[in-house]
């Protein structure tokens, strides 16, 4: 099977490093880099263009370039009938984004947004109690997601990543959407959002860094979420409050706890100890490849994913317009 890797950024290595352990993945890598070195050419195919990319006929690409390119590196590759994986966020806009989905269901081609907290443990767990009703019908949910961007990769320049870029589709919002992504997930779909975002550290960056956002679902749930780029240590959490008790995870503990109101105490669901993170992205890509070889359309397909991005998109709108968004 070849394989298409667009970009050799952090989060592009990380997928090669990873796509290097199924036997039968042939690597292709399209990046006009010249900082990769003589070992490294050996083992890859190196193409400085997609359109170099695409006559090496490969099975499917993973696009991991900057996010303001997602969209337009995927049209290019989907109508050549290519299978995609894009890193998230799909894009820092809803440009062209009808476009791509026309092209898919005309190529019929497989397409899966990688938004890898899907696939944590912790909270597979939880969707798998609210699945379950345990908590009754929730009300209100409390996430929270901050860490210090300059700490995300020590070796490089944070300044010149695209996180901290506007140009390049950055800012807190888009860039942490895994909250934005694993709420829709757990509660579906939302109908209006209203925020208040900016630049509030001194980090030298042209995007905001810290949000804050009440999400309002169409299930009549209330979420709070917080994003920052600035927190230290780094921490992630998720607390929600139903009507029959309250589910709780933090990164801190990666314990599942579940408050029981009957029994008046909180009770041990999950405990992960020395947790991996690049589980999550391995198990992400055994459940793309799955879906690829089942002719199988995956969860975070194009039509849910844009759903997802346009509550973000209306996350930052609120902000800037200070009022209510409808999404």
């Amino acid at each position: 099977m070849k394989v298409l890797v667009v970009g050799f950024g952090s989060i592009g290595k990380r997928h090669i490093n990873n796509l290097l352990k199924y036997p039968n993945v042939e690597l292709i890598i399209c990046t006009r880099k010249n900082s990769i070195n003589l070992e490294t050419r050996k083992i890859f195919k190196i193409v400085q263009s997609i359109e170099q990319g695409i006559n090496e006929n490969p099975d499917i690409a993973f696009i991991t370039n900057v996010t303001s390119a997602h969209v337009s590196t995927a049209i290019k590759l989907a109508e050549s009938g290519i299978d995609l994986f894009i890193e998230k966020p799909l894009s820092n806009s809803m440009e062209s984004i009808d476009k791509l989905s026309e092209i898919v269901q005309k190529k019929k081609i497989n397409v899966m947004v990688g938004c890898n907290f899907r696939f944590h443990e912790c909270l597979k767990k939880i969707k798998e109690l609210l699945d379950e009703n345990v908590i009754g019908n929730v009300i209100s949910v409390k996430v929270e997601c901050g860490s210090y961007l300059p700490d995300w990769h020590p070796n490089e320049d944070y300044r010149n990543g695209y996180a901290a870029r506007k140009a390049l589709g950055g800012g807190i919002v888009l860039t942490c959407i895994h909250e934005i992504d694993y709420l829709y997930w757990f509660f579906g779909e939302v109908d209006d959002v209203v925020s208040f975002s900016g630049k509030y550290s001194d980090l030298e960056l042209d995007v905001d860094d810290l949000s804050t956002a009440l999400l309002k679902f169409k299930k009549n749930i209330i979420a709070e979420v917080h994003l920052d780029f600035f927190q230290r240590k780094d921490f992630r959490s998720c607390k929600i409050i139903g009507k029959k008790g309250t589910i709780y995870w933090d990164s801190d503990t990666n314990l599942v706890k579940l408050f029981e109101i009957n029994e008046n105490k909180w009770i041990e669901i999950l405990k992960i100890s020395d947790y991996d993170r690049n589980q999550m992205f391995m198990k992400e890509l055994d459940y793309y490849f799955d879906c690829i070889n089942q002719n199988k359309e995956p969860m975070n397909n194009i039509s849910e994913t844009k759903k997802i991005l346009k509550i973000a998109l209306g996350i930052i709108e609120s902000s800037k317009t200070k009022k209510v968004v409808e999404i």
